[in-house]
């Protein structure tokens, strides 16, 4: 009698999406037994053209808690306007404590950032902008700062749209 060979269970899906693991810390949840010990991993996901995402995921395995933060990202991801390879203006992310300050940049000056917010950047698919971090070094922090500065950004001709006007009337 021959037997069916199954898939493996945890097969990588090539989706074209970049993901970034940006950090893994592992969790202490104090009960009447002891200690229960468990995992949280922070995702960030983009398509390297303007959509991102980033999520937490628990769980009691490093690749178990990555897999539900990727699942969590794919979900959460919005797409962020952007002007050719760098941002349309300057914007202040702000999380918690976690300020970054982002900046258009000219053709040719790459990715200037720091650790978490560098991964953001290449996942989004911005190639020229300076990014600098003020208040936390948290990663967390950090990133989701990042992601809600990109969040709140607008092109000049959505800011038209959204008022009425023409571009020309908006940049005067």
């Amino acid at each position: 009698m021959a037997r069916e060979q199954r898939a493996p269970r945890r097969a990588e899906e090539n989706d074209g999406l970049i993901k970034k693991l940006i950090a893994v810390n592992r969790v202490t949840k104090v009960v009447k037994g002891g200690r229960n010990m468990r995992f949280s991993a922070l995702v960030v996901i983009g398509d390297g053209a303007g959509k991102i995402g980033c999520a937490m995921g628990k769980a009691a395995e490093v690749p178990e808690a990555i897999d539900k933060a990727t699942a969590r990202a794919k979900k959460n991801m919005f797409p962020v306007s952007l002007l050719n390879t760098t941002i349309p203006h300057e914007v202040l992310g702000k999380f918690g404590r976690g300020f970054v300050k982002m900046m258009p940049a000219a053709e040719g000056t790459g990715v200037i950032a720091g650790g978490p917010v560098r991964a953001v950047m290449e996942a989004v698919g911005i190639k020229n902008i300076r990014t600098k971090s003020h208040g936390t070094n948290n990663p967390i922090n950090c990133v989701k700062a990042a992601i809600e500065g990109l969040r709140i950004l607008r092109t000049a001709e959505q800011v038209a749209a959204i008022r009425g006007k023409s571009v020309e009337e908006i940049n005067g």
